[in-house]
């Protein structure tokens, strides 16, 4: 029996301010309580990349409130699913964890026009996580 009845996934990217940001606002969005959710960075920014909050605006998630977070040991543990989005080594490993790694292009430094494909891409992505962990837990 997992250890929360509720499914946990951790998304990490190295400065924690643009693609783990807009998949953890998308996961949030489209499954609601059904999956908790965590993001954080191996070196996280001082704050969400302004173009990926406007990108995430423009569809209807609000990431505007978000604070970049460290990779913590801790949240590692406390996730079923860890997604990488070019974090490096700087992941700890634990068994029992289902790792993914998403290659999707750096946002940082970028101005929306060049973030809507990379959102839409992470998108499509957490959209097939749901659905994949759905299927897991039956729902």
């Amino acid at each position: 029996m997992p250890s929360s009845p509720l499914a946990s996934v951790l998304f990490v990217c190295v400065h924690n301010a643009g693609r783990s940001q807009m998949a953890a606002g998308f996961l949030s969005h489209l499954a609601g309580d059904r999956i908790e959710v965590r993001s954080a960075g191996s070196l996280p920014a001082d704050q969400v990349n302004p173009a990926a909050v406007e990108a995430m605006r423009e569809v209807g998630v609000d990431i505007a409130a978000q604070q970049p977070k460290l990779l913590t040991t801790e949240a590692v543990q406390a996730s079923d699913y860890v997604i990488t989005m070019g974090c490096g080594d700087a992941c700890p490993v634990f068994p029992g964890k289902k790792y993914l790694d998403w290659a999707l292009e750096d946002p940082a430094g970028k101005g929306v026009e060049a973030v809507r494909p990379i959102r839409d891409a992470i998108r499509e992505r957490v959209e097939a996580l749901v659905a994949e962990i759905d299927a897991e837990r039956g729902v």
